[in-house]
């Protein structure tokens, strides 16, 4: 069994998952157990999701053998592709001919990685939650950590920080600041960065953050080192060991959502949106349109 190869089902539609601009795998016009023996006189038609017989369209390759491979997919591309499989049965006491026909049905489907981003905790101790020092400590921590990562085209969003105090057992009153941000690839010029590579860019996006990500852990942890050996007198406000923690979010480009009931084989992949759905922005969920007008894949809106 060729390991490009997705086999049809004449009981039930099968679904194949396509990253956007590459090639599909090969759909092959009979099921696993037919493909094991002796057809004869096979003829294949091969229908697309738009109706039109897709024999010498630019996009396939079409082999003799009746396997289809899309190329470059795009979201259009997206939809039911069905083929009809006709071939005879010579009975062999009678040489008697009949023409069997068999239809199957494939439900191909543009997809995209998801984009990564991370939530990021991370906790300080504090003299006191009133301290003028702390707002100004934040303001610098944010500058420092957008160092960090700037020249990867990430930066920190939705930054915040709650101060909190709490009375230990056998000890007096502890102050701690809980900081919270996000790391996103997307800072200004990552538009540029995403044409120098062909295709996609989810990838490199996505290959970049995790750098982001892992700088801004590395940077708490000498934090860490330095307070435990190079400091005589521990600063007013210092990292809490071992409280740095990343959190993964996923995110979804406009057209496409995320939907593990439908999708189950492709759970994590952000799936282009059915027609009568659509997603606006970057969240992950395809939404329904109150008046379904739309009849294409991917919609942005309705």
């Amino acid at each position: 069994i060729e390991k490009n190869d997705v086999y049809g089902d004449t009981r039930h539609e099968v679904n194949v998952y396509v990253k956007v601009f590459t090639n599909s795998p090969f759909l092959v016009c009979m099921d696993l157990a037919r493909s094991q023996e002796e057809v004869i006189d096979p003829k294949y038609l091969w229908i697309g999701p738009d109706g039109r017989n897709l024999e010498g369209q630019m996009y396939v390759n079409l082999t003799e053998t009746g396997k289809l491979m899309v190329m470059g997919f795009k979201e259009s591309m997206s939809g039911a592709y069905t083929c009809t499989l006709s071939h005879k049965i010579i009975e062999t006491m009678t040489q008697e001919e009949r023409e069997v026909v068999e239809a199957y049905k494939f439900m191909v489907y543009a997809y995209r990685e998801a984009d990564h981003a991370y939530q990021v905790f991370v906790r300080y101790t504090t003299r006191e939650c009133e301290l003028p020092a702390n707002s100004q400590f934040f303001e610098e921590l944010k500058k420092i950590v957008n160092n960090i990562i700037s020249d990867l085209t990430c930066h920190i969003i939705e930054s915040s920080y709650k101060c909190h105090s709490f009375k230990r057992p056998k000890q007096g009153l502890r102050h701690e600041l809980f900081v919270s941000f996000q790391v996103n690839p997307f800072a200004p010029g990552w538009v540029e960065v995403c044409h120098q590579v062909p295709y996609d860019c989810e990838d490199a996006t996505n290959t970049r953050v995790q750098e982001a990500k892992d700088r801004i852990g590395e940077f708490f942890n000498k934090q860490a080192y330095a307070l435990k050996h190079e400091f005589q007198t521990v600063p007013t406000i210092h990292y809490v060991d071992n409280s740095f923690s990343a959190t993964h979010i996923d995110s979804c480009r406009p057209g496409f959502g995320k939907n593990d009931l439908t999708h189950k084989n492709c759970a994590s992949c952000c799936v282009v949106c059915d027609p009568g759905t659509y997603s606006p922005n970057n969240d992950v969920t395809c939404q329904i349109c109150t008046r379904p007008r739309v009849k294409k894949y991917g919609a942005r809106s309705c």
